[in-house]
């Protein structure tokens, strides 16, 4: 675990929208906040689909709450 990781929080949310470039805009579960998440490398690498209505576990970092990127699609 490097220390960078110990700075990320990941949070549950549902993808709202699919914008350009794997960009998601995605609502945060508990709050009323949407963020802007990209995909994260594995899920490109896969070629794992992320549509609008999936659950995904996003990593936001601590120094812009408005971004994140989607490291897990639920079911």
């Amino acid at each position: 675990m490097n220390s960078l990781d110990k700075n990320k929080h990941r949070k549950t949310g549902v993808v709202i929208e699919a914008l350009p470039n794997l960009d998601f805009k995605v609502k945060i579960d508990g709050e009323e906040k949407e963020i802007i998440a990209k995909l994260a490398g594995k899920l490109r690498i896969h070629r794992i689909k992320v549509l609008p209505g999936d659950k995904v576990t996003v990593e936001m970092s601590p120094y812009d709450e408005n971004r994140g990127r989607i490291v897990y699609r639920g079911r």
